[in-house]
């Protein structure tokens, strides 16, 4: 990593573990925030038996980089001005390496709670789409993601001529997951987030979240089609760090980036129901646009 991409890290470091509370229970947020612990914030503190853990930096700094690109250097020849492709419906966006055909715009790398000083953690195969790892809530924490790296040269998606997004799935075990499309490159941006369920047992799904209204089509028997669950860019929900973000307006004409995130948190500090503690798998067969 070369000294630019050091320091647009470290800001990026400062940046996170200023807004951690957002991922924490409100009585341990109130408990670091205040000069003077609240009762409710000792309560919280003294009925933790959990040790807490040391931060894996290295791990922290190892996954975050794949995310950050240093600013060009205009006298060097340096730029991210990498122009715009338009998006029709029915182009595929990512697929799995082994079957696609023509060479992806990103990879997906894992971005788990390690950023806020959590212990879970995920791997993602972008050979096969399969993504797993183990989810807990020790150190606070209790969120594994993956994330696009950058795409190439600061491009940019037009997506105007699109309703959305299409995901092809496989696993899961009926729980809740989020979606993301980013309109911004800036690491803590607002996530454009839509929550849905994937299929138990790999089969028929378990309903669609209640608050999205998220087709899909199962594909009953067949265990490689999977499912397909639909995420309308007008449903979308703005959010930072699992809190909702009002007034803002999504960008379609400038998506750079997409998340998928399995996390305990839903929105405003309340928790997701369907979501269990421990090993987890879900498989990304396609996505692409409609």
């Amino acid at each position: 990593m070369n000294i630019l991409a050091t320091i647009t890290l470290f800001i990026h470091l400062l940046k996170i573990t200023s807004m951690a509370e957002a991922f924490t229970s409100p009585e341990l947020t109130v408990f670091r925030i205040q000069s003077k612990p609240t009762t409710s914030a000792i309560r919280a503190e003294s009925g933790s038996s959990k040790e807490r853990k040391p931060w894996d930096v290295l791990r922290f700094v190892s996954q975050s980089s794949k995310f950050v690109r240093p600013p060009p250097i205009p006298f060097l020849g340096g730029s991210r001005n990498g122009g715009t492709r338009k998006v029709l419906p029915g182009e595929t966006i990512w697929s799995p390496s082994s079957t696609s055909s023509t060479k992806n715009l990103f990879q997906f790398a894992p971005l788990d709670d390690v950023v806020m000083g959590g212990v879970s953690s995920s791997t993602i195969d972008n050979n096969t789409g399969m993504w797993t790892g183990t989810v807990t809530d020790e150190n606070n924490g209790g969120f594994v993601g993956i994330r696009s790296t950058p795409f190439p040269n600061g491009l940019s998606m037009d997506m105007s001529d699109c309703k959305g997004m299409e995901l092809r799935l496989r696993l899961g075990d009926g729980k809740r997951f989020k979606f993301v499309v980013r309109d911004s490159t800036e690491f803590n941006g607002v996530c454009w987030t839509t929550s849905f369920d994937a299929a138990v047992n790999g089969g028929v799904g378990s309903g669609l979240t209640k608050n999205f209204d998220i087709s899909r089509k199962d594909n009953v028997g067949d265990d490689f089609k999977g499912i397909t669950v639909r995420i309308p860019f007008d449903k979308q929900v703005p959010t930072i760090f699992a809190k909702t973000v009002p007034g803002k307006v999504f960008d379609v004409k400038n998506v750079v980036g997409f998340q998928l995130a399995y996390s305990k948190f839903e929105y405003d500090g309340k928790l997701n129901k369907n979501f269990e503690l421990g090993e987890f798998s879900l498989q990304l067969l396609e996505m692409k646009a409609y």
